[in-house]
């Protein structure tokens, strides 16, 4: 279901993303709008679903997690029971940051963020220790020249 959003509401939105710890206060001041109707309208857009969680978004590479990996992966397997295992598998391992199934020649792409090139190797080594794969690519990120969680309200 799509949510109906105003001009206010697309902006309160682009506030959040920006900076969710913000003030109330200052929301209002940059949506040209005052406090309790800009604090109404986050709480129906929680409601509707359209907020989800607050979360913070930490720097990676000031944690050592300095690599990025795309895992491309072709599978030969397409059953309820191996698709089940492979989701929770994914669903264990926090190197990954974002798992899709694609249309196409490629059955999934993976996002992985490790420290280096051993422990992408370790990932992998477990990754196909408990999932039968048909053929994994590894792409590593040279530099990241884009990344964002704003979605263009």
């Amino acid at each position: 279901m799509i949510t109906q959003l105003d001009a206010i509401d697309r902006k309160i939105l682009t506030e959040l993303q920006i900076d969710a710890s913000q003030s109330l206060d200052d929301i209002a001041k940059k949506v040209g709008a005052s406090k309790t109707p800009v604090w109404n309208r986050i709480k129906k857009l929680r409601e509707a679903g359209v907020i989800g969680r607050h979360t913070v978004l930490l720097d990676p590479e000031k944690l050592g997690l300095e690599a990025c990996f795309f895992v491309l992966i072709r599978t030969s397997e397409h059953d309820a029971t191996w698709q089940d295992k492979f989701l929770k598998t994914l669903q264990n391992r926090p190197e990954v940051m974002e798992a899709h199934r694609l249309a196409g020649d490629i059955d999934y792409i993976l996002k992985v963020r490790v420290k280096n090139a051993k422990a992408y190797d370790e990932f992998y080594q477990a990754l196909i220790g408990e999932v039968k794969i048909f053929n994994v690519t590894a792409l590593l990120s040279m530099e990241q020249i884009k990344s964002t969680t704003q979605l263009p309200v």
